[in-house]
């Protein structure tokens, strides 16, 4: 995708953390059980998000992490700033150090609308609506699953 690395596993970890609706704290070793989730990697993002005010963290027994808001209050953008920083939409596309309106890479004019466009999705998309995508797919690739399984059996 366009974001780091460190970005993606947030947006995936946060979108797990969500989608459990637990407002008790969960243990990371949780959180990843039956996900590809770099556990170790997650630990340091998921710390940055605590920084940035996206997440609570509560260490010993009960503890873990919580969402700092309700998760319909945590945008997109709020998670990409926490972790790259508020001037990740202000970089330059072909990686100029100074490119504006007033000098403009070649690929500025073109960027530009996309780049408009990629930050109205991450301010009006929260962390909710990911959490029901990720539980829709997993729903759907169940349903799959049942479906081949049955396909299979009728084969027999």
């Amino acid at each position: 995708m366009i974001f780091s690395s460190s970005t993606e596993y947030a947006i995936r970890g946060l979108s797990e953390l969500a989608g459990r609706g637990s407002e008790v704290p969960v243990m990371l070793d949780d959180l990843v059980s039956g996900t590809d989730l770099p556990r170790d990697f997650l630990a340091k993002v998921f710390q940055k998000l605590v920084h940035g005010g996206v997440l609570r963290s509560a260490k010993g027994r009960g503890g873990g992490f919580t969402l700092a808001r309700p998760a319909h209050e945590i945008t997109l953008i709020s998670i990409v700033e926490a972790i790259d920083g508020p001037q990740i939409f202000d970089r330059c596309v072909v990686g100029l150090e100074k490119c504006s309106d007033h000098m403009p890479c070649p690929q500025h004019d073109l960027y530009k609308p996309i780049r408009q466009r990629l930050k109205d999705y991450m301010v009006t998309t929260s962390l909710a609506d990911l959490a029901a995508s990720l539980k829709a797919k997993q729903v759907w690739r169940q349903t799959r699953l049942v479906e081949q399984g049955m396909g299979d059996h009728k084969q027999s």
